[in-house]
């Protein structure tokens, strides 16, 4: 199930968020090697616009913009934020949710 190889990855691996993500759905999606590697930049708030690096790779995934714009909504209804830093002031989210709740909307829409 990817939700659980998301956040094997993220706790046990040390990946980041954006890459456990992505490397949960490395064989459904073809998400590569070095796609992976290459979002280590985009974990902890340094995503496009400071978006959360799980939910930016949930977008990544999503194949049409309105798979994205229901994941973004669904994600920050949940999380309180789209970005990083005003989950982790705001709402007080923690990344291994963001992690789960991020691979968890990629299962549902995509």
């Amino acid at each position: 199930m990817p939700v659980t190889r998301a956040l094997k990855a993220f706790r046990e691996e040390r990946l980041n968020c954006a890459q456990s993500v992505l490397k949960a759905y490395k064989d459904r999606h073809g998400v590569s090697d070095e796609q992976i590697l290459q979002a280590k930049a985009d974990g902890g708030g340094r995503a496009v616009d400071g978006m959360c690096g799980a939910l930016y790779a949930a977008v990544v995934l999503a194949g049409s913009e309105d798979d994205k714009s229901r994941i973004c909504a669904e994600f920050e209804q949940v999380a309180g934020a789209r970005r990083c830093r005003d989950i982790k002031s705001g709402s007080g989210y923690p990344c291994d949710k963001c992690v789960e709740l991020a691979a968890e909307l990629v299962d549902r829409h995509l």
